[in-house]
């Protein structure tokens, strides 16, 4: 696993916590989902990624 990966979840995380808090602070809660919710797919499809080269790995190395 790239240390890349960790760095990037963890500025995508900060990043959303911001404007959540911000956009709360505005009495702007629906937004500040939705900003949650984008930010936890971008998170996911970068995880789900990740996990696609794993089986291809673990593919090649059993042969499979």
């Amino acid at each position: 696993m790239e240390i890349d990966l960790i760095f990037k979840i963890a500025g995508i995380g900060i990043i959303v916590s911001v404007l959540n808090l911000v956009l709360k602070r505005a009495e702007r809660e629906e937004q500040a989902m939705m900003t949650t919710l984008a930010g936890l797919i971008v998170v996911l499809m970068l995880i789900v990624e990740q996990i696609g080269e794993l089986f291809e790995t673990v593919k090649s190395v059993f042969g499979l």
